[in-house]
């Protein structure tokens, strides 16, 4: 789980410097302004792909171990 919350964390902090990258107003509007995330996911893919799969990748270990945490243990 704790490498599922890093791997999240590392994404969402490169996809901001991506905005960044792209230009000032596109960081500020993914800080700031709800939506303009995916509207920068969409419109500037290959800048934004690796990072959005790296965060999915994170969240997919958050929610694997999530899972298998709540699952009950067999009794013997």
């Amino acid at each position: 789980m704790w490498l599922g919350l890093v791997l999240l964390v590392i994404g969402g902090i490169w996809f901001i410097i991506a905005a960044f990258k792209e230009g000032l107003l596109w960081g500020l509007g993914v800080l700031f302004v709800p939506f303009v995330s995916l509207v920068f996911l969409i419109l500037g893919w290959p800048e934004a792909k690796r990072p959005f799969f790296l965060q999915l990748a994170g969240f997919g270990l958050i929610l694997l171990a999530m899972l298998a945490l709540s699952a009950p243990f067999p009794l013997r």
